[in-house]
């Protein structure tokens, strides 16, 4: 008899790797509480799409949403579908990680939710009795939690921004060349993170370029300039090949002061491709730049710098920052004055009051002098609602808060800047270029109308621009019936108490 044969042991198969579902959304709250998102803003927040490139592809079924570019996000059969919510958001959205919180977990009691951004940074210790993940840190962080929640299988095997998940038709490719930035201004939240600048490689910079298939690129950099010469110039450098081979047709950044400080500077970016440049200019009275730490600012005065941009051809964009808190009102109008009766510069994309964001020097200085007002919700901090004791009566400044959002009392004085400042630039400055001049006076005078045309007939709240009266979003009513655990989270979040003194709440991590 012969011998059987051996039978064959079956090959162990690996084990399958069940995909998991994972939302990233970017909360948002509108500062004119409209609910239908504003999709001609710019620049318009990527965090959904850089975040989900820490996650694998194949591994991971990933779905992104913006509220700032689609509006409130009502979709509750989105909510209930993924097994992780990634959430970030500006400080006064914070509320709104809140409410898609309790609908995930009503309707999914074992989601994992992960959040992340400056309000979550600010408030850690609060964050960590609605989250199950605190993410303190950048992108990275992010794969870390999914290692630990999911397994090492669900991770990107590179940090990559994904593109491809974006929503709507853009005409504009999202870049991020260098994080954070190197100087410390008193009332950014980056001066109360304390995150150094950092820089990424050449060639990931030039595949994020490639890879967002758009021909104008906005780098959304907190600081493009840095303070590494050498890599601003290679960046330049590459940004020329690409102009010249046709690749892109311009590019955009934000810089700091110290940039115009070297004339040179200006002709280096044009050579390179710049249409367009954003900076600070946050005041043009040199005490106030000094009293906000923003000493780069004065280095060449600031109508000299506009001038010096438009005249070398590139579109120069800027911001404004008012505070009745340290000034009269009759100097914050001087200002206003100013700038719509001073030939040769543009009009500000915006004005906003001074925000005391938490945690930042600003804010600290805020508290330690009461001039905080009572009852501030954390929602209030949104740039047009009064937070603190005024120099002035109270309902005259919270008039003037009112009629800034539209530049009332300014919009004829404001239509002849603009039309002054098209007839001197013409033929400095692109017909794009030319048209971004007007709509940066249509920004300040018509907001709604520039960036969120839909919400034009739509009903909103009257607002009272004064914080602990304004009216809440519609959001802070539960859209859905939630578990009775999570009522809680739509109640606002308390910044002071009826004192004016830091609320209770929040002491754990921002007492002076």
């Amino acid at each position: 008899m012969q011998p059987t044969a051996p039978v064959p042991t079956a090959a162990v198969a690996a084990p399958r790797t069940v995909r998991k579902r994972v939302l990233i959304v970017n909360v948002f709250f509108d500062e004119y509480r409209r609910t239908t998102g504003s999709p001609y803003r710019v620049p318009q927040t990527m965090a959904p799409c850089f975040l989900a490139g820490a996650f694998s592809a194949r591994a991971c079924d990933l779905r992104i949403y913006n509220e700032q570019y689609s509006g409130v996000l009502r979709d509750a059969h989105l909510l209930a579908w993924p097994d992780m919510l990634v959430l970030t958001g500006l400080t006064s959205a914070y509320d709104r990680m809140l409410h898609l919180t309790a609908y995930a977990r009503s309707l999914n009691p074992r989601v994992v939710v992960v959040a992340g951004g400056p309000g979550v940074r600010a408030m850690p210790g609060r964050s960590r009795r609605f989250f199950d993940y605190v993410c303190r840190g950048d992108i990275e962080e992010l794969q870390s939690v999914a290692r630990e929640a999911f397994g090492a299988a669900y991770i990107a095997d590179e940090v990559f921004p994904r593109y491809d998940l974006l929503e709507g038709r853009r005409i504009l490719g999202y870049v991020e060349s260098s994080r954070n930035c190197n100087f410390s201004c008193s009332f950014c939240s980056l001066t109360a993170e304390g995150r150094g600048y950092t820089k990424y490689d050449l060639g990931y910079i030039e595949r994020q370029i490639l890879a967002t298939g758009k021909k104008q690129i906005i780098f959304i950099d907190n600081n493009f300039y840095g303070n590494d010469r050498r890599f601003f110039l290679a960046r330049l450098d590459l940004l020329r090949t690409l102009t010249r081979e046709r690749r892109i047709e311009g590019w955009s950044a934000l810089v700091t002061g110290d940039f115009f400080g070297r004339t040179e500077n200006l002709e280096l970016a044009r050579e390179a491709g710049c249409k367009a440049l954003f900076s600070g200019i946050e005041s043009f009275d040199t005490e106030i730049l000094l009293s906000y730490n923003k000493r780069h600012n004065t280095l060449v005065p600031q109508v000299e710098m506009i001038r010096n941009c438009l005249e070398a051809g590139i579109l120069f964009t800027y911001g404004v920052m008012l505070d009745p808190a340290t000034r009269r009102l009759a100097d914050l109008r001087r200002e206003i004055a100013f700038i719509v009766g001073t030939p040769g510069i543009t009009m500000p994309a915006y004005f906003t009051l001074v925000i005391p964001l938490l945690g930042t020097p600003h804010f600290r200085d805020c508290l330690s002098k009461r001039l905080l007002l009572p009852n501030v919700r954390l929602r209030d901090l949104d740039g047009v609602t009064v937070t603190m004791h005024p120099r002035d009566p109270l309902d005259d400044v919270v008039r003037f808060a009112r009629h800034l959002t539209s530049l009332r009392g300014y919009r004829r004085r404001v239509m002849r800047q603009v039309i002054g400042s098209l007839v001197h630039y013409r033929g400095k400055l692109t017909p794009l270029q030319l048209y971004s001049v007007a709509l940066s006076g249509a920004l300040i005078c018509m907001e709604t109308f520039a960036t969120s045309p839909s919400s034009i007939w739509s009903r909103r709240p009257r607002q009272t621009f004064l914080a602990g009266t304004e009216v809440l979003d519609p959001q802070y009513t539960p859209m859905i019936r939630v578990a009775a655990a999570f009522e809680g989270h739509f109640r606002p979040t308390m910044v002071t108490d009826d004192s004016g003194a830091l609320a209770d709440d929040l002491a754990e991590d921002l007492s002076v």
